[in-house]
């Protein structure tokens, strides 16, 4: 009785009243200056960057695995609105009940419990550290083309990873970029140093102050809406009507997959409700920053995928994105005249504003997550150091600096993009699970801002879907079916049917994502596994009230370990075969779908997979995690109580790395 109860305390909430006082202690205390319009442009300032100046040509074109959607590029943007609209009021009901800095981390620990805050936590590294990876890389070469328009040229071996410079060679076979960097000890030096640079200055400006990043961001903020709205004014000159004819080239299917593609375009709004310790009146003005930040993007989105489809033909387009995929926007007005050289410039010059605004946005979100993990325990007190003169988290935003800056000197932008698509909607999906969880656990709680729902609501989104439904290309079967299996599921989830709906649509976008990012989510999640079970459990204020080293304790934190060990390693084999079942399944084709995914599964060779993705996490759990579970159980002594309960742990642990061993000899012999 007594072990259920102490590994059910992993999903204990911390109240809200609690989470509060904590924030309002002294010593944590950061300056209280932003207001609704701060807030607002904040949101816009995270949500248009690399998303409307790069993928919108993808989402527009299509490319060798997904159609596109053509000139119904806006119905994709206004479906992934809807979507992320979902969240967006969960967060906006979060916020205004929990005006705390650490986002979806401060929500999920109220409501479902410390483990799965942990989770959300170390999942939010990914949106925001490892997403502004991705970013400051894109950001470079976006600013390597701007200085090429004035004739000042940086070197490539500067200005990229080693990855990429060994994939350039010229007509004769020669790695270009490899031979002309310089050598030390025979090993040519490419590192991304503009991406550093980018990141250092960010953090500067953010250790500042406040309200000093405030401005800047305003600054850039502005900048960016006059070069759409400049954009959009131009082109708006240019645009030939006949260009939006086919309107839908591909159907549903191509706007569907243009939808899925552009979500990363609005990725940022959430970034809001990071700042919450830092606004005056954070119940009434997050709501209004997070949902005005939203609104504002989509109408500015829409209008340029009018434009945009409007100056270049969609095959036209699908012609020209193999060469100039990066600049979509630029291109097609170069594409509509060749007298609007002048005009790409400025365009240029907003994409590279637009890149910065996202790099601070997310910077200043990252430290102030860890500032509120470090405050619970479950990370050093280090990262709740507030500066005593500007009152911001600047060792974390420090930390976090020197991890992005490091990273994008030498990382490839492909794989931090995947995972930051995955890492993201998984934490969309928590948020509006949360939201559910709180209603049922505090239904009495004053509520600033919340969620709509009730029949009225459940009936009119379910009118609008099943007209939707009627003009889709089904059978008449397939949707005398689902329409009613729709309206009883709107019917149950009445008084929840905006979370619900934001669970459904992250699932079903995180469906169409790439198997193998599932493979590299469940390895991320396994390393945070690694480091809750080692500073987490014990340091957590959960256990303020017991003695670290008892018995008790340790044997506590040796179960606790075990359980995520095998979690963990449950993850990685299954995210590993759902990979092979889909790869399988789209190899087939009918009713043999499902038995050639099964047929896969069943054959040895296909778990022999030398992925670093999964061997590498396997490794960390055998070398780490099970040394820190087999230390535990050790340190519990000879208690009556954990003795018999820690030796079975630890003989459990130490099975698990044997047949670790055993795997990988399978594997590499």
């Amino acid at each position: 009785m007594e072990r259920t109860t102490r590994l059910g305390r992993l999903f204990v909430t911390k109240s809200l009243d609690g989470i509060d006082r904590d924030a309002n202690r002294s010593e944590y205390q950061l300056k209280r200056v932003l207001g609704p319009l701060q807030l607002t442009l904040f949101g816009i300032g995270a949500i248009i960057g690399a998303g409307i100046f790069a993928t919108i040509g993808t989402a527009a074109a299509g490319d060798a695995l997904r159609p596109g959607a053509g000139p119904a590029l806006m119905i994709s943007f206004m479906i992934t609105a809807l979507v992320c609209g979902f969240t967006a009021l969960c967060y906006a009901e979060f916020a205004s009940l929990v005006p705390i800095a650490g986002s979806a981390y401060t929500y999920a620990y109220a409501t479902l419990g410390e483990v799965v805050a942990w989770v959300i936590g170390w999942d939010l590294i990914i949106e925001y550290a490892v997403g502004n990876i991705a970013v400051a890389i894109s950001w470079a070469n976006y600013f390597k083309t701007f200085l090429k328009g004035f004739g000042v040229l940086v070197p490539d071996w500067l200005s990229m990873d080693y990855r990429t410079a060994g994939r350039i060679v010229d007509a004769a076979g020669v790695h270009t970029v490899l031979r002309d960097a310089p050598h030390v000890l025979g090993v040519p030096i490419v590192f991304n140093l503009l991406a550093m640079l980018i990141v250092f200055f960010i953090t500067v400006i953010l250790i500042w102050g406040i309200r000093e990043s405030a401005r800047f961001n305003a600054i850039m903020v502005g900048i960016k809406i006059v070069v759409l709205t400049f954009f959009i004014v131009v082109g708006a000159r240019w645009v030939r009507p006949e260009n939006w004819t086919p309107f839908a080239p591909n159907g549903w299917s191509g706007i569907s997959a243009g939808a899925a593609i552009v979500f990363f375009a609005y990725i940022g709004f959430d970034a809001v409700s990071t700042a919450a310790e830092e606004t005056r009146n954070p119940k009434r003005d997050l709501p209004i920053g997070i949902i005005a930040s939203l609104i504002i993007c989509t109408i500015f989105y829409v209008i340029v995928s009018l434009i945009f489809t409007g100056l270049i033909s969609f095959d036209a387009l699908r012609a020209q994105l193999s060469t100039e995929q990066a600049e979509p926007l630029t291109m097609a007005l170069e594409h509509a005249s060749s007298s609007l050289g002048w005009a790409v410039g400025i365009v240029a010059f907003g994409s590279v504003i637009a890149h910065t605004a996202v790099l601070f946005i997310f910077q200043l979100g990252q430290p102030r997550i860890f500032f509120s993990m470090a405050r619970d325990g479950l990370l050093p007190a280090v990262f709740t150091k507030v500066h005593p003169r500007f009152r911001t988290p600047w060792i974390s935003t420090i930390l976090t600096g020197l991890f992005v800056a490091g990273f994008a000197a030498i990382a490839s932008i492909d794989e931090m993009v995947d995972l930051t698509n995955i890492g993201t909607l998984f934490a969309f999906i928590l948020v509006c699970a949360g939201i559910i969880v709180l209603r049922r656990q505090e239904p009495l709680r004053p509520r600033p801002f919340r969620v709509p729902g009730g029949l009225r609501w459940a009936l009119g989104l379910y009118a609008v879907l099943a007209v939707v439904i009627c003009f889709l290309p089904l059978t008449l079967l397939s949707k005398a079916i689902l329409l009613p299996v729709l309206a009883l599921l709107f019917y149950l989830v009445r008084n929840h049917i905006f979370p619900t709906l934001g669970m459904i649509s992250c699932l079903y976008l995180i469906y169409y994502l790439p198997p193998t990012s599932w493979l590299r989510f469940a390895a991320w999640l396994n390393v945070g596994f690694v480091i809750y079970a080692g500073y987490g459990v014990q340091h957590s204020r959960l256990s303020a009230g017991e003695k670290l080293n008892s018995p008790d304790h340790q044997a506590w934190s040796a179960r606790v370990g075990l359980w995520l060990l095998l979690i963990g390693t449950g993850l990685l084999f299954l995210t590993h075969g759902l990979d092979v079942w889909l790869t399988a399944a789209k190899n087939s084709s009918g009713t043999v779908t499902v038995k050639a995914g099964l047929a896969s599964l069943l054959r040895a060779n296909a778990w022999k997979d030398t992925s670093g993705f999964l061997i590498a996490p396997l490794l960390v759990n055998a070398l780490v995690l099970c040394p820190i579970i087999i230390r535990h159980c050790v340190k519990t002594g000879c208690s009556l109580r954990s003795d018999k309960s820690s030796i079975g742990t630890m003989v459990l642990a130490l099975l698990f790395v044997l047949l670790t061993a055993l795997y990988l000899i399978w594997v590499f012999c």
